[in-house]
């Protein structure tokens, strides 16, 4: 279909791009937002210069980064540090294209992004215009509202039919103000605002629509709904930058009632809490409860409330406590419980409490299908990683009413789990020993078990083997010492460098990131921070072992022994690297420190480092790894 060539409503009655940028920027911070990463580029100036009028009046944080998918994912890890919405900017065409994986993971971890694209006006959508593209909608399975925003208003009155005469009289009468033009400049302003707004309160959780209410009162109705990325699309037409001697920090002056950003401080023990529950009228179950992703403490005092064994992935931050089972998944076996790999007491199980989002084994998913078994899942608010009915667990909100469908556990039950896991760490742990003294140094298992047993504070974990590593290895503690972050929404390898980066600016405490080579160098873009920005206090600790290790442990280590088939699997899923870490890190500015030991390792960490980012890189054998997980699965299972 041809098109007819559109125009802009009449431009005098247009809000140029600045006081666009400005109102949507003051919205912006009096809807909470504290921080904001720049990717650069020309259309999206308005907002940029807006921005940063904002952080000289203290009122945001503004951080730049030259690609748009590492700025997406820094401010992932800013708002997973926070728990704040927080901004990323671009200018338009590919650039916005960029922050697709950030929002997918955004919308499927519930993470506040807000995706602000700058994009050209009307009038130059579809005529081929330099950087131009349908940008428009361009996200709809990912965010939790969207919508396109400009400075061009239409007036219920055209200023044009008022005499003169008439606006000088309804000036003098009612002020300046009663002006037609000022009228509909004052509403449109005033409807920037208000969407974003709506915007950022559907980030936190709450859809709003516009209902009519008693008597015909226009009203507004606020539905509780999963939180999680929003977009707001901005047509900026030129001038773009500011006028000289423009004051735009004057803008500032009491409008806005935010406050100056800082970090976000955590603190381990902030995760411990109590449950008051009266379990003595309960019946008996052999119940455990396994937390997933992002459950929180609550797990954990919910276990301990009810005297139940609790599988706490590392990521569900209730991974603490006597109640948590040391080696869980190999207690519980590939079938869930119903293999000979098995434990006996996983056969036992009668129902399982689910709390988050389980995502790291086969085992725990295998236990969650068994058919024999009751599951129940704690579901207090929507939640954005399934929809409702698609999983078989029972929802349950309140949690008296959970731990009426719990039941308490029967004498001996969690007593006999915590001997079971107690026995199956001291043998995972002398297997890993008696390895390290045949090598000299420690392999995988044995380095993410020591760094999530060292970290004291923000530890971020990479997708693909090392956090499962860290779930097959990582002893309980009595109290938490560290919280956890990961990208779990979708458990990809994307932007994690960037992620971690971000959660250490967030928190302002030096954060570690464990991960595998091939995570580091798929997001090395990461490690470009330009001169005069802050600097993360972040330890990369770089398990190399040149290519993936995560498909060895899967079917295809399996279709690896057939005979021609080992050259396939190696190339296509091994995918081999042979980057010299040492380098990337000179090229970047970081400090590069080998290990060799378990000795250099403890040490490092657990020194006194001062501030900026170190990469800690130890080599490990690929090829090992299907057999020290063989002698750590039999050594396990002798304790049976």
């Amino acid at each position: 279909m041809e098109r007819t060539p559109d125009h802009p409503p009449t431009l005098n009655l247009a809000l140029d791009a600045l006081q666009v940028a400005r109102t949507v920027t003051a919205a912006l911070v009096d809807g909470g937002l504290r921080e904001a990463v720049i990717a650069p580029g020309s259309r999206s100036a308005p907002l940029v210069y807006a921005l940063a009028e904002a952080e000289r009046a203290g009122r945001l944080r503004l951080h730049v980064r030259i690609d748009e998918r590492s700025a997406a994912f820094t401010a992932l890890g800013l708002a997973l540090a926070s728990g704040r919405p927080v901004g990323v900017v671009t200018t338009s065409g590919t650039a916005v294209g960029n922050l697709l994986p950030a929002l997918m993971e955004a919308d499927h971890a519930g993470i506040q992004l807000v995706a602000l694209t700058a994009d050209r006006p009307e009038e130059l959508q579809g005529t081929g215009a330099n950087q131009t593209t349908c940008q428009e909608g361009l996200f709809p399975l990912h965010v939790r509202f969207a919508q396109t925003l400009s400075g061009d208003t239409v007036p219920d009155v055209d200023p044009d039919e008022v005499p003169d005469w008439l606006a000088a009289e309804a000036a003098e009468v009612s002020g300046a103000d009663a002006h037609p033009r000022t009228t509909a400049l004052r509403r449109h302003r005033e409807h920037l605002a208000s969407v974003v707004s709506r915007a950022l309160l559907a980030a936190g959780g709450f859809d709003t629509e516009d209902v009519e209410g008693f008597a015909g009162v226009p009203g507004v109705a606020v539905r509780e709904s999963a939180p999680g990325p929003i977009h707001l699309n901005l047509r900026f037409r030129e001038p773009l930058v500011p006028a000289e001697g423009d004051a735009g920090a004057e803008a500032w002056g009491g409008e806005v009632t935010g406050q100056p950003a800082g970090p976000v401080r955590v603190n381990p023990m902030d995760l411990t809490e109590q449950l008051d529950l009266d379990v003595s009228e309960l019946h008996e179950s052999r119940t455990v409860v396994v937390a997933g992703h992002g459950s929180g403490p609550l797990p954990a005092a919910f276990a301990h409330a009810l005297g139940l064994p609790l599988l706490a992935e590392p990521s569900s931050n209730a991974r603490f406590g006597h109640n948590a089972i040391g080696a869980y998944p190999w207690l519980l076996g590939s079938a869930g419980g119903l293999g000979e790999d098995s434990h006996p007491l996983a056969a036992r199980i009668e129902q399982v409490i689910l709390f988050g989002r389980p995502t790291l084994t086969r085992q725990v998913s295998a236990l969650l299908a068994r058919a024999d078994l009751a599951t129940a899942f704690h579901q207090p608010e929507p939640v954005a990683w399934f929809e409702p009915g698609a999983r078989r667990e029972r929802p349950v909100e309140d949690l008296g009413e959970l731990a009426v469908v719990a039941g308490h556990g029967p004498a001996g039950w969690l007593t006999d789990w915590q001997q079971a896991g107690v026995r199956a760490q001291a043998a995972l742990d002398d297997a890993l020993a008696t390895r390290h003294d045949e090598v000299g140094r420690p392999g995988a298992l044995r380095t993410s078990q020591l760094v999530a047993s060292t970290v004291r504070g923000p530890l971020v974990l990479g997708s693909s083997s090392v956090i499962r590593d860290v779930d097959l290895s990582w002893r309980p503690p009595t109290v938490p010492q560290s919280i956890v972050y990961a990208n779990r929404g979708l458990a990809g390898i994307d932007g994690t460098v960037s992620t971690a980066s971000g959660v250490a600016l967030g928190t302002g405490q030096r954060t570690v990131l464990l991960c595998g080579d091939l995570t580091l160098l798929h997001d090395v873009g990461g490690l470009l921070i330009g001169p005069g920005e802050r600097e993360p206090d972040l330890d990369i600790v770089v398990v190399n072992d040149a290519g993936g290790a995560i498909f060895a442990g899967l079917e295809h280590g399996q279709v690896a022994q057939r005979e021609g088939m080992a050259e396939v699997v190696e190339r296509f899923f091994g995918t081999p690297q042979d980057v010299e870490v040492r380098a990337l890190c000179a090229a970047y500015g970081l400090e590069w420190i080998p290990v060799d030991s378990e000795d250099d390792l403890l040490s490092t960490l657990g020194g006194s480092p001062g501030p900026g980012r170190r990469v800690l890189e130890l080599r490990s054998d690929r090829s090992a790894r299907p057999r020290v997980r063989g002698q750590v699965e039999a050594a396990v299972r002798a304790t049976f």
